[in-house]
C-alpha cells in the first residue's frame, strides 16, 4: 500500500508542477506550443535532454548489454558526451542563427521544400514504427517483470503487456499533445531529479548486497571476480568493437544529439544561445556519470544471478526486485514510469512539431494560422500515439538485445539525414537533387546491406560451421559475427559514399547562386564563453576514462 501511494503521490506532484509551469504559457502559436515560447533555461534543457534519451531501451537494454559483455557499452554514454559537445559549439548556434523550429526546416531553407518533406516523412515514419513503440513495449516489459503485475492483475503476459502499453501511451500524449514542449520539459525536469536519485539507488544497494552492506566491498569482489567485465575495449565478436569508436558511433551520436529532432528541439527552445549551450555542456557531463545507472548494475547482476539469466535484458528488472527495499518500490516505480514518459512524450511532440509545421502548413494549408497548425498537429498526434500503441506489443519477438536492435533499424534514416544536414552547412553550392539522391542513396543501401546481404552471408557462415559438426551457440555466435562488417562500419563507409555523391553532384551541378543563410534577430546568440574551454575538459576526461578501463 505505501508503494502505491508513493507511486501515485510522485507522479501526482509531476503533473501538477508541469501544469503550473506552463499556465503563462501562450501555447495557440507555433512558438509556444512546439517550442515552449523559447523560453528554457540551461537546467530544463539538460534535464530534458537527459530524461528525452534516458528510458527503459536504454535502462533494460544498456544494462542487458553490460549484464553480457561488461563495462564496454559505457561507449554509447560516453561517446555521447563529445556528440554534445560539437552539437553546442557547432551545430547549435547555427540552428538558432536561423529562428529555427524544426531540423528540416533548415533543409528547406538550404535545399528546397521537397527534402524538407522526405526528411520530415523519414523521421515520422521511424518514430511511429521504431522508438515509439519500443519506448512503450520496453516500459511495459520493465513494469511487468519488477512488480510481478501477472500475478497482481490476475493477467497472462500478453493481456498485461497490452495494458501498460496503453496505459503509458494514454497518459504520455496527454503531456506532449495537450501540453506543449514547455510540459514535456519541465516534466522532465522534475523526473530527471527523481531518476538520477533512483536510478543510483539501485547500484548502491547491489554493490551493498554483494559486500555484505559495505559499498566498497562489493565494488572490490564485483571487480577482482570479473576483471573481464571492467575491460572498455571491445574485440571483434563484440556488440561494439573498439574500431567502431572510429567510424560509425560517432556519427549515431551526432545524429542522436544534433540532428534528431525529439533530442535537438529541447536546445532550439533555449532563450538564447548562452542558456542553449549551458544546457548542453552541464549535460554532456551529467552524461560521462551514465554509466552508473545504465551499465554498472548490469554488471551487478551478472555477479548476483551467477550469469544464469536467459535473457540479459532481464538482468536490470530481475536487479530491482533482488536488492531494493519494499518501501522504496512505490518511488521507484514512479521514477521509472516518468523516464517512460518522457521518450514516449518527447518523441510524440516532435512528431506533431514536424508534421503541423513541415507537413500539414506546407502541403495541405498554406494559408492556416498558427491555431489552426497547432490543431492539425495535435489531431495528428491522437492518431500517432493510437498506431504506436498497436504496434508495441508486438515488439516481443523482437530480437534478444533490444537497445542493440534498436540503433541498427534506426541506421536506415539516422546516417542519410547527417550526410544531408552536415553537407548543408559545410557547402553552400550542392543542389536540392544532390540531397534528395543521397537520403534516397543512404536508405535503400543500408537496407539492402543490413537485411538481405547480412542476413545472407550469416546463414552461410552458420552452415559451413554446422556442416563441420560446430553446433555450440558461442562458436555460432562468432561465426555470424565474423560473416559480416558491424553496422556502424556499414554506416561510416555509406555516409563517406554519399557524401561523395553529394560533392560530385554539386561539381557537376552547381546552384546558380551561393546558400546565405537567413539570420534571426529575436534570439539572442552571443557565445558562451565557457563553451569550448569546458568542452575540451569533458573531452580529457572522456579520453582518460578509457585509458583507466583498458
Amino acid at each position: 500500500m505505501i508503494g502505491i501511494i508513493s507511486f501515485i503521490a510522485f507522479t501526482a506532484i509531476v503533473a501538477i508542477f508541469a501544469y503550473m509551469s506552463t499556465r503563462s504559457t501562450d501555447e495557440s502559436t507555433s512558438d509556444g506550443y512546439f517550442l515552449g515560447g523559447r523560453s528554457l533555461g540551461a537546467v530544463t534543457i539538460a534535464g530534458s535532454l537527459l530524461l528525452t534519451n534516458l528510458s527503459t531501451e536504454q535502462i533494460v537494454g544498456l544494462n542487458g548489454a553490460a549484464y553480457g559483455e561488461g563495462i564496454l557499452v559505457m561507449v554509447w554514454e560516453t561517446l555521447a558526451a563529445l556528440a554534445m559537445i560539437v552539437t553546442a559549439i557547432w551545430l547549435l548556434p547555427r540552428y538558432l542563427k536561423g529562428g529555427i523550429a524544426t531540423v528540416p526546416t533548415f533543409l528547406a531553407r538550404r535545399f528546397d521544400t521537397m527534402t524538407k518533406t522526405m526528411v520530415s516523412a523519414l523521421f515520422l515514419s521511424g518514430y511511429v514504427v521504431v522508438l515509439l513503440p519500443i519506448v512503450l513495449y520496453s516500459g511495459a516489459l520493465a513494469f511487468i517483470t519488477m512488480f510481478d503485475l501477472e500475478t497482481l492483475f490476475g493477467m497472462d503476459k500478453t493481456a498485461c503487456l497490452w495494458v501498460c502499453v496503453w496505459a503509458i501511451g494514454f497518459i504520455g500524449s496527454i503531456y506532449a499533445i495537450f501540453g506543449g514542449l514547455k510540459a514535456v520539459a519541465v516534466s522532465d525536469l522534475v523526473n530527471a531529479v527523481g531518476l538520477m536519485i533512483g536510478g543510483l539507488m539501485i547500484p548502491i544497494f547491489g554493490l551493498m548486497t554483494i559486500g555484505d552492506g559495505s559499498i566498497m566491498d562489493g565494488l572490490n569482489v564485483l571487480t577482482t571476480s570479473h576483471p573481464e567485465k571492467f575491460n572498455a575495449i571491445g574485440g571483434e565478436s563484440s556488440s561494439v568493437p573498439f574500431a567502431t569508436i572510429f567510424t560509425g558511433m560517432m556519427l549515431v551520436q551526432l545524429f542522436y544529439w544534433g540532428t534528431n529532432q525529439a533530442i535537438i528541439q529541447r536546445a532550439l527552445g533555449a532563450s538564447s544561445l548562452q542558456e542553449g549551450q549551458k544546457g548542453l555542456i552541464l549535460a554532456s557531463f551529467i552524461k560521462i556519470l551514465g554509466p552508473l545507472i545504465v551499465v554498472l548494475p548490469g554488471i551487478i547482476a551478472f555477479h548476483i544471478f551467477q550469469g544464469a539469466l536467459e535473457n540479459g535484458d532481464e538482468a536490470y528488472p530481475a536487479l530491482v526486485k533482488e536488492v531494493l527495499p519494499a518501501p522504496l518500490l512505490g518511488f521507484f516505480a514512479a521514477v521509472i514510469f516518468g523516464a517512460i514518459m518522457s521518450s514516449f512524450n518527447s518523441a510524440l511532440n516532435s512528431s506533431v512539431t514536424l508534421f503541423g509545421l513541415d507537413i500539414y502548413k506546407e502541403h495541405f494549408n498554406k494559408d492556416a494560422t498558427e491555431n489552426q497548425v497547432v490543431k492539425a498537429g495535435k489531431i495528428f498526434g491522437i492518431i500517432l500515439a493510437i498506431l504506436a500503441m498497436f504496434i508495441a506489443p508486438f515488439i516481443a519477438n523482437a530480437p534478444d538485445g533490444l537497445f542493440g536492435y534498436l540503433q541498427e533499424v534506426n541506421g536506415c534514416y539516422s546516417i542519410p539525414i547527417l550526410t544531408i544536414i552536415v553537407v548543408g552547412f559545410a557547402t553552400k553550392y550542392v543542389p536540392a537533387i544532390g540531397a534528395k539522391v543521397a537520403l534516397w542513396s543512404g536508405v535503400v543501401l543500408y537496407s539492402i546491406s543490413q537485411f538481405i546481404f547480412k542476413p545472407i552471408m550469416e546463414n552461410k557462415a552458420v552452415d559451413a560451421l554446422t556442416a563441420s559438426g560446430v553446433i555450440d551457440e558461442t562458436s555460432i555466435k562468432a561465426a555470424e559475427t565474423a560473416a559480416y562488417p558491424h553496422f556502424l562500419h556499414v554506416m561510416a563507409v555509406l555516409f563517406v559514399l554519399n557524401v561523395m555523391i553529394m560533392l560530385v553532384i554539386g561539381k557537376l551541378y552547381p546552384r546558380e547562386e551561393s546558400y546565405e543563410q537567413h539570420y534571426t534577430e529575436d534570439i539572442d546568440i552571443t557565445p558562451w564563453s565557457l563553451v569550448k574551454p569546458l568542452g575540451g575538459v569533458i573531452c580529457a576526461i572522456v579520453v582518460g576514462i578509457y585509458i583507466y578501463f583498458s
